[in-house]
């Protein structure tokens, strides 16, 4: 094994990580889903994420989520799997991650040196990987890896992101913050999603949210202007440090010279797809 700089792993993480979400905001999702008949958008983000898990139902998705409205997961699962079967759904999925990157990063990128580059390193990454107590990076890492370059990246960087979001999970519950609390506190860095976003795919409301924030106050993490105190701050940034060492076993494998490789090539896809417009212009901050 060899020693990182301090938070290697996380930055190639915030590069590599996004990528894969741009799935979940494409027209091509939303079309390939509807053409196995899965029409809500809501049911089609539970079924793509959920799948690799097989038929679950709303708990397992509930669980493994986590800061999503339990009354809202079940409103859409396990009725999806009478719709579409996991299996049509991880075709689905894949057939959209295609067309999106192709549409994002354009064929030349798609078919380059740099791209099978990518996905040798983030594959050797995903190797460090454990199962235990990860249920979504298990899951995902049972599914076969595709042939096509930039669909083994785009794979790879599910693994990466499903195991980092496991870990980050037992963070959030060792930090004692609930589901909405963490939505909440993440806003608050400046750094997480819109609340108009949260409220509007999360299934909370506003007295959801309002109640959070009143908690968060009376624990002394936001203040009375709904911003992070000292003691906030200090408690989202002990939760991504507790994430970085559950996290470094992969990057560690892939050691330094690798990490920086990868966060190079991963930068750069990244840059290209926000310039084609991957995600909402408002979709973080605190407004």
């Amino acid at each position: 094994m060899t020693s990182l700089p301090p938070r290697a792993g996380r930055r190639c993480h915030h590069f590599v990580n996004p990528l894969h979400s741009t799935v979940y905001f494409s027209p091509d999702y939303d079309k390939e889903l509807a053409g196995i008949g899965v029409e809500d958008p809501r049911a089609a983000y539970f079924a793509g994420r959920a799948a690799a898990l097989g038929a679950v139902g709303p708990g397992t998705v509930t669980a493994t989520f986590y800061n999503f409205n339990h009354e809202l997961v079940a409103r859409h699962v396990p009725a999806v799997w009478d719709i579409a079967s996991p299996e049509d759904v991880l075709a689905a999925r894949l057939r959209a991650a295609d067309s999106t990157l192709r549409r994002l990063l354009g064929e030349e990128a798609v078919a380059s040196d740099e791209m099978a580059e990518a996905a040798r390193l983030a594959l050797r990454a995903a190797e460090g990987c454990t199962r235990h107590a990860r249920p979504l990076y298990a899951a995902h890492a049972d599914l076969p890896v595709p042939e096509e370059p930039h669909l083994a990246y785009w794979h790879a960087a599910t693994l990466l992101r499903e195991h980092r979001g496991d870990g980050h999970l037992m963070a959030l519950l060792d930090a004692g913050l609930d589901p909405l609390e963490a939505l909440v506190s993440h806003t608050a860095t400046g750094k997480g999603m819109a609340p108009r976003w949260i409220l509007g795919t999360r299934g909370w409301r506003r007295a959801d949210w309002d109640a959070a924030v009143a908690r968060l106050c009376e624990r002394g993490l936001l203040d009375a202007d709904g911003e992070l105190t000292g003691a906030g701050t200090a408690l989202r940034e002990d939760v991504e440090d507790r994430t970085d060492r559950l996290d470094l076993a992969p990057y560690e494998l892939l050691g330094e010279a690798g990490v920086t490789r990868l966060t190079e090539l991963a930068k750069g896809f990244l840059m290209t797809a926000l310039a084609a417009g991957a995600f909402p212009a408002d979709l973080t901050g605190k407004g």
